[in-house]
């Protein structure tokens, strides 16, 4: 007796998703230029010869040469200066994208600040101190620029490849945690008005680094359908929750003291983990419930109504055997502001994600190093957001196309399978890509140079300077975000 068995063609299936890759590439390009109100024409371009350009983009005139670029260099500037993107409709956009998930079907929120580092232009206006570390332990420095918080949804598995779906320039005077929440929060109601989250669906996982205000963030997202992970320092002191109340005396608000630098403090955890890693040896995690961090009037808590609120969640220690190039690494502290984390299974799932917050750091490397996000000399931060958002829409062009590409590598490279390309990989291939897309800009009309100025003459209008980190309030700082809703 003969019994067949029907196999689905991979071919076929592989041609299926090509065609997917290509229509979803195409209606992208569409929407992205009806977001150029402005000087659409050569934004349009300029993104396209940001793909297409041989090499690292060193200098922002450089990509006025190559041919998806019909304009001149003149064009160029005046379409960065003097265009316009409407940036709350290309976040739309972006948030009707296939978003990566977790095995689970989990969204996974990254959220991290760069920095476009400008300590030599002292008549660019709001510039800030960015905090940068430097070569070797404790050489961090304070270097003027303009920071960025970029929200991006991460990938499962080992991968540099993420998808940014927001990006806000923070002023110096603005309150980081404030601002955070904010964007954090505009992008959770853009994800479920878009249909990317329902009801029912598992809670969205917010990834932070050190350097954030968790407790704050976990109460002001509170009413979303979110949960805050993140690194804390090795020096904090939390508390668990209240005893009973006796016969007399105020009842008391916080327990005894966890402290992270103090052994003797740690009561028996409420799980412990071991698992086996490629990298790092043996990882183990352990966990203990409802700790709260001890909030007092003071500070961003000084204007709260009644006693500051009891924001619990769980710790975890992870300890490594070894890190790449350090034998005998510190361990790292999380908090998530679930109180009670589930079993193994979930302790283990939040310190891999956090892990993979990592990847927002690959996507950091190739904006500067090979897209030249920091490369043109840009005045305006106005302008420069434009060329922020133009990256951005780059980047996303090459995650859209990875299905795609071809791996034209190097003859000193390895191969590597179509799903596991790089950004750098797709981009080098992104031009054959480019000449079966449609391109909605129009041709560039027939002009001649403008006289510009007389020869001798001097430029007798300098630029103000402004001074690093001081400036007025701006709107930004009266957007309410902090007190959740209800």
């Amino acid at each position: 007796m003969t019994v067949s068995i029907s196999v689905p063609d991979l071919e076929a299936v592989g041609e299926e998703s090509r065609i997917d890759a290509r229509v979803e590439l195409a209606v992208f390009r569409t929407r992205f230029y009806d977001c150029l109100p402005i000087r659409g024409d050569v934004l349009f371009e300029l993104t396209d010869a940001l793909l297409c350009s041989a090499g690292a983009v060193r200098s922002l005139v450089e990509l006025s040469l190559t041919a998806e670029h019909r304009r001149g260099h003149g064009g160029l500037y005046d379409g960065i200066n003097c265009g316009r993107i409407d940036v709350d409709r290309l976040r739309s956009v972006l948030d009707v994208l296939s978003i990566p998930r977790d095995r689970a079907g989990r969204i996974v929120l990254a959220v991290d600040v760069s920095c476009w580092l400008r300590p030599d232009a002292p008549t660019s206006p709001h510039r800030a101190f960015c905090h940068v570390y430097g070569r070797g332990k404790g050489k961090a420095q304070l270097i003027p620029g303009r920071p960025y918080s970029v929200v991006a949804a991460l990938e499962p598995g080992r991968t540099s490849w993420t998808a940014i779906l927001d990006a806000v320039r923070l002023h110096p005077d603005d309150d980081e945690t404030l601002i955070t929440a904010t964007q954090v929060r505009n992008v959770v109601e853009r994800l479920r008005a878009a249909g990317q989250h329902r009801d029912g669906d598992p809670e969205i996982l917010l990834v932070f680094d050190a350097g954030y205000d968790l407790p704050r963030l976990a109460f002001a997202l509170s009413d979303l359908p979110v949960v805050v992970l993140g690194r804390m320092r090795g020096d904090r002191v939390l508390c668990f929750p209240a005893p009973p109340p006796g016969r007399t005396g105020r009842p008391p608000r916080h327990g005894a003291d966890f402290r992270f630098a103090d052994p003797t403090t740690w009561p028996a955890t409420a799980a412990t983990t071991s698992t086996a890693t490629d990298r790092y040896g043996t990882a183990t995690a352990s966990a203990w419930h409802r700790l709260h961090p001890r909030l007092t009037h003071r500070g961003a808590w000084a204007e709260h109504p009644g006693p500051p609120p009891i924001v619990e969640g769980t710790v975890i220690r992870l300890e490594v055997e070894h890190l790449p190039g350090d034998r005998h690494p510190a361990p790292v502290w999380l908090w998530c502001s679930n109180p009670a984390v589930g079993g193994a299974d979930d302790i283990d799932r939040c310190w891999q994600m956090f892990l993979r917050r990592f990847d927002l750091e690959h996507i950091f490397r190739l904006f500067k190093q090979t897209l030249g996000w920091c490369a043109p000399k840009i005045r305006n931060p106005e302008a420069a957001d434009r060329w922020t958002w133009l990256v951005i829409v780059a980047h996303t062009q090459l995650r859209l196309a990875r299905p795609l590409a071809e791996d034209l590598r190097r003859p000193w490279e390895r191969p590597r399978p179509p799903q596991r390309l790089t950004p750098a990989r797709v981009r080098r291939g992104f031009p054959r890509i480019h000449r079966t897309m449609p391109n909605p800009a129009g041709a560039p009309k027939p002009s001649r140079p403008g006289p510009g100025r007389p020869p001798g003459s001097r430029n007798t209008r300098s630029a103000p300077h402004h001074h690093v980190g001081k400036r007025h309030r701006t709107d930004a700082q009266e957007l309410v975000g902090v007190t959740p809703a209800g």
